[in-house]
């Protein structure tokens, strides 16, 4: 087993844990240790929420979520040779949940707590606990699914640069100023019932490591939140990252100041319910190199990954369309999004014949490794978006052809209340 270079206990709370904590991407956080290029090591991570969700049949932990000190992660790691220019290059050799914390929960969240992709059509906290069987898992609030995860971190990353974080805290600022309006207009996206454009610095329950007290209050002002993918990667929640992948990230300051965590046991294209994983708590295995000079060599300033091998083997799909019009029958030019909240509305419509609940099919939809594909592009004036469900994660057959004259049974007795 690799060395482990930074602990976690998932029964203390943030600011009691063995190794200090991070949620704010910032320069100046004090590296948490150093990694030498070659090295493999184990980094344990708490669940992104740091240990706010317990397994029980309530979803009031997601309703009263405390979502400003979120992200809670794992770092940052100085690797050793790194300067600004470089390309780190991160192998994920393994990851999963603790021996004896075999769970994870998926939530939807409230519009006036976090929201989520469908907020405006599910407006109720709900939350899912799974139990993990190996490779397999399944949920007493979702019946008769099972399938195989496709476990990666949610988040990985290197820390900007001062100039960076100025950079991402202007431009987000500029969004935010330009308001719902200008962006309406623009983008014909943003909608009065969608959560706010972006999230500016937020220094209220800062975590930045072993920083000193005093300059934690300064460094907060300007610390950016770990909720958006960025240059630097970060959140960037793509479910194929995953074991046996190698990610390369541009490195911005010296030491490169690596962060990761957020570690999902399974998740679909889009993780749409914003806590839309299958969220745990447990460890990463990871080998890092370097790049000397490799943004320039590579020509790039963005992360770039290659997928490992370890994708759960599914081979039938119902594969559901959608188009640039929304629900009211607005036609809207070229939009992607647009196009996924239908193919995604009408495939939670098309669950709920077979007796779930919309929460549950949404909560199947952000959990399942759906498979979501921008189909075609260039036919003004409409984007096609594809979500594709696979069949196999069911116990019941759910092909269109069984449907006819199908008499569904009840599963949304297992859902549970807010």
């Amino acid at each position: 087993m690799p060395e482990t270079v930074f602990d976690v206990d998932v029964d203390a709370p943030p600011e009691e844990q063995p190794s200090p904590i991070v949620n704010r991407w910032h320069p100046d956080v004090p590296p948490a240790a150093t990694i030498e290029p070659g090295e493999k090591c184990r980094i344990e991570c708490l669940d992104w929420t740091g240990n706010q969700v317990v397994n029980d049949d309530s979803a009031n932990d997601i309703r009263d979520m405390r979502l400003d000190p979120n992200h809670h992660l794992s770092g940052p790691f100085r690797v050793e040779g790194a300067e600004p220019g470089d390309l780190l290059v991160v192998d994920i050799l393994d990851l999963g949940p603790f021996p004896d914390n075999e769970w994870g929960f998926t939530g939807i969240f409230e519009l006036d707590n976090g929201g989520g992709f469908l907020t405006d059509h599910f407006p109720n906290a709900r939350k899912a606990i799974w139990d993990f069987d190996g490779v397999y898992t399944h949920s007493r609030h979702v019946p008769d699914v099972r399938f195989a995860g496709l476990s990666h971190p949610g988040i990985l990353g290197t820390a900007p640069s001062h100039d960076l974080l100025e950079e991402w805290n202007e431009r987000e600022q500029a969004l935010i100023e330009r308001g719902p309006e200008a962006e309406t207009a623009v983008n014909h996206e943003t909608r009065e019932d969608q959560p706010p454009l972006a999230l500016p610095p937020e220094p209220n329950e800062v975590l930045l490591g072993d920083m000193a007290d005093d300059e934690v209050e300064e460094a907060a002002e300007k610390a950016a939140r770990t909720i958006p993918p960025r240059e630097n990667a970060g959140n960037c929640d793509i479910k194929n990252l995953s074991r046996g992948s190698r990610v390369y990230l541009p490195v911005f300051v010296e030491g490169a100041n690596f962060i990761t965590g957020d570690l999902h046991f399974s998740q679909g294209d889009g993780e749409i319910t914003f806590c839309g994983a299958i969220e745990m708590a447990g460890f990463v295995d990871l080998k890092v190199d370097l790049i000397k000079n490799g943004m320039e060599k590579l020509d790039t300033d963005h992360a770039i990954f290659k997928p490992g091998n370890v994708e759960p083997q599914f081979s039938e799909y119902v594969v559901f369309e959608g188009y640039s019009v929304d629900e009211d029958g607005t036609q809207h030019y070229k939009n992607s999004t647009v196009g996924m909240r239908r193919a995604c509305l009408d495939a939670i419509d098309y669950l709920k014949q077979f007796g779930y609940t919309g929460e549950q099919a949404y909560i199947i939809l952000s959990t399942v490794p759906v498979e979501s594909r921008i189909a075609g592009i260039v036919d003004l004036p409409n984007t096609c978006v594809t979500v594709s469900v696979p069949k196999e994660v069911f116990e019941f057959d759910i092909d269109p052809d069984e449907l006819n004259g199908h008499s569904s049974d009840d599963r949304g007795e297992a859902a549970n209340p807010s």
